[in-house]
């Protein structure tokens, strides 16, 4: 098993609730082909860098996990075929990058349990 990321971008002219169906239809793929989720991060309507079918705005969802790379082939199949995916990204993480991604989630997991500080107005 190795360890992949993956980052797809989903039209913008999609609900909030299609657009997470459409991430759980995707992480789904993968966990019906024996891979196991990592992490999922939803960054949200983000602008393009470029215009892409016209639109300058997309869904960003992040989604790491470990698969075979015969899983892989599977996902791309399903990202070509949903007209809701704009662009698609997805590569192995060797263990540098991998040790990487572990730390990022960790420090960002840190900062979400971590108690709110209070401003005081004199």
């Amino acid at each position: 098993m190795n360890h992949y990321e993956t980052v797809f971008i989903l039209t913008p002219v999609l609900s909030d609730a299609q657009m997470k169906e459409a991430v759980e239809k995707f992480t789904k793929v993968l966990t019906d082909n024996g891979a196991t989720i990592v992490n999922e991060e939803n960054w949200g309507l983000r602008k393009l860098a470029y215009p892409i079918q016209k639109k300058s705005t997309g869904f960003y969802t992040l989604v790491e996990f470990d698969a075979a790379p015969q899983t892989i082939k599977k996902l791309e199949v399903a990202y070509r075929r949903d007209e809701r995916v704009l662009r698609f990204l997805t590569f192995r993480l060797d263990k540098y990058a991998a040790e990487y991604a572990a730390k990022r989630r960790s420090l960002k997991a840190s900062k979400a349990n971590a108690p709110k500080e209070e401003v005081k107005e004199d």
